[in-house]
């Protein structure tokens, strides 16, 4: 039982995380929304990352991460460290989808959402003594649950697109 808490409560650390940049952009607009990439392009004559991976959204992160991980019994290190590795996720992901041709905030499934779970678990798996299948699961329940979450956001105005 102990092992299934631990599991639902990454779950959430990393939902939380990944839902704090679309927050934040609702509550403060354009503030702070500069781009990570700084508009740079890579080789291909595409984004870097787009204009939707922001120092803004990174900040809204941690800070997230931070205090959902207070909340849940983990370390504030913790949280900040799950939090900006599934931002790193994220950043990635971005990086892949625009080799691929998918425009900044386009839907990529799979893509968009494994690495911003994996890649954070995987990190904590030591600290926390996480299995090779509650990584797996993990991952599994944050990809299922994040689609309906995106168009529960979307219905809410949280998000500009329901995915």
């Amino acid at each position: 039982m102990d092992d299934l808490w631990l599991c639902v409560r990454l779950l959430v650390l990393l939902v939380v995380a990944n839902s704090a940049p679309v927050a934040a952009k609702r509550l403060l607009g354009t503030r702070w929304n500069a781009p990570i990439d700084g508009g740079w392009r890579f080789v291909d004559g595409r984004p870097l990352l787009g204009p939707s991976k922001t120092f803004r959204g990174l900040l809204a992160a941690s800070a997230a991460g931070a205090l959902a991980a207070l909340l849940l019994g983990f370390s504030l290190a913790l949280g900040v460290q799950v939090a900006l590795l599934a931002m790193l996720g994220d950043a990635l992901s971005s990086f892949a989808k625009r080799r691929l041709g998918v425009a900044p905030s386009g839907r990529a499934t799979g893509i968009d959402q494994i690495p911003e779970a994996l890649l954070p678990l995987l990190a904590v798996r030591g600290t926390l003594g996480l299995s090779w299948l509650e990584i797996a699961a993990i991952t599994i329940a944050f990809f299922v649950l994040e689609i309906p979450l995106a168009r529960l956001a979307f219905r809410l105005k949280l998000r500009d697109r329901p995915y």
